[in-house]
Formats: structure tokens, sequence, C-alpha cells
């Protein structure tokens, strides 16, 4: 057993390559040799949001604050609040952020294939993310 203490890891902003608008990076876990799962809480200010990507054996998101959006390619976009989980499939391309006028910040939990645990793609449009 082991703990890994509250702000041992440093918050990041979120890079222009894979994010749109102001975001925040809380690194929680990370995969170890004897575990594929990795996680980080992800706050969103309005109008922020990932670019399209997918996961190798797909994501699970807990909203715990404010409101978000999450769509999957060429699916319907969807309000996700507090208390929602959301499951996104492996290799599922999609994109999750803030609303336009709220924040959202959710744990985002993933697990590596292969030493990988996202593949990035382009960024959403202003079109696509407020048609």
């Amino acid at each position: 057993m082991s703990v890994q203490v509250n702000g041992s890891q440093l918050p990041l902003q979120g890079l222009e390559q894979y994010f749109s608008g102001a975001v925040r990076v809380e690194p929680l876990f990370q995969p170890q040799p004897q575990t594929r799962a990795g996680g980080a809480n992800v706050t969103f200010e309005p109008g922020s949001r990932t670019h399209w990507h997918s996961h190798p054996r797909g994501q699970t998101l807990i909203v715990t604050s404010g409101q978000g959006w999450v769509q999957q390619w060429r699916g319907r976009r969807l309000v996700i609040e507090p208390g929602d989980v959301v499951h996104i499939p492996a290799n599922v391309k999609h994109w999750h952020g803030a609303t336009a006028r709220t924040a959202m910040t959710h744990m985002a939990i993933q697990e590596s294939h292969q030493d990988s645990v996202v593949t990035w793609m382009e960024a959403v449009t202003d079109k696509q993310y407020q048609p």
C-alpha cells in the first residue's frame, strides 16, 4: 500500500496542441508497471474544451462541478453535470469541455495500452463546439 500525498503533483496548464481555451490539469495518478489506470482532475473555463481524441482502452469521466458538454464523432452533443459518469468506449473519437457560459471540472480516468493512454487529433472548431 502507498499514499500519494495531496499536492505532491503540480497542476499544469492544458497545452494548445490538445486543448482550446483555459484548461487546468491536476494529475492524480499515473499508470504503473502493475496497473494500467491513470487519472486527473481537469477544469475547463467557460468556452474551453479538449481537441478531438480517443483512448485505446476507453475513458471514464466523473463530473464534479459546473456544467459541460461531451460529444462523440458524428453524434449529438450531450450536457454533463455534477454526479454524471460518462463512459467512452475504446477508440471512439470524442471531445469534452465546459459550456460556453459555465466552467466544468471532471475526473478523467483512462487505462494505458502499449504505453499510450490517448491519441490526440484535430481541434474542435467553433462551429462544432457551438452549432
